[in-house]
């Protein structure tokens, strides 16, 4: 069985520490991203709903990154809204400048009724590109 690395961005949020998980595993050449929000570096939510879902994508980048992998290498995303109806065009227009070009991911969206605070929520699964699987992650 593979092995589990833990990765961390550089410039890591507070949420990892506060509520105890990763921001994401590597298992083999798959990376597993925990869900990621619209958070400040204190844990905090931005305001303003589409700042939030920008800076959710943000993160996402960051975890990607290190990892050595890019949005080009997401195979599947799930995203969690709390008001789908009056959320989603914002979230696809944000989606929509952050995804590249086809083939498309996966995508699932999924409306919930709390997410800590936050409205908007973005988990996904990356394959590793060969030549950074290798490579020494950001470990805890």
């Amino acid at each position: 069985m593979p092995a589990r690395d833990a990765i961390y961005p550089a410039k890591r949020h507070a949420l990892y520490d506060i509520h105890r998980y990763s921001a994401a595993i590597r298992s083999g050449d798959l990376l597993f991203v925990s869900g990621q929000v619209g958070s400040r570096e204190d844990g905090s939510p931005e305001p303003v709903f589409e700042d939030q879902v920008r800076r959710a994508f943000a993160n996402l980048r960051a975890v990607l990154a290190a990892a050595g992998c890019r949005f080009d290498d997401v195979v599947d995303v799930t995203t969690f809204h709390t008001n789908p109806d009056e959320q989603i065009e914002t979230v696809l227009a944000v989606r929509a400048e952050e995804i590249g070009a086809p083939p498309y991911p996966n995508w699932t969206a999924v409306g919930v009724n709390w997410l800590a605070g936050f409205d908007f929520e973005i988990k996904v699964v990356a394959r590793i590109p060969a030549t950074t699987s290798g490579r020494a992650a950001d470990k805890r």
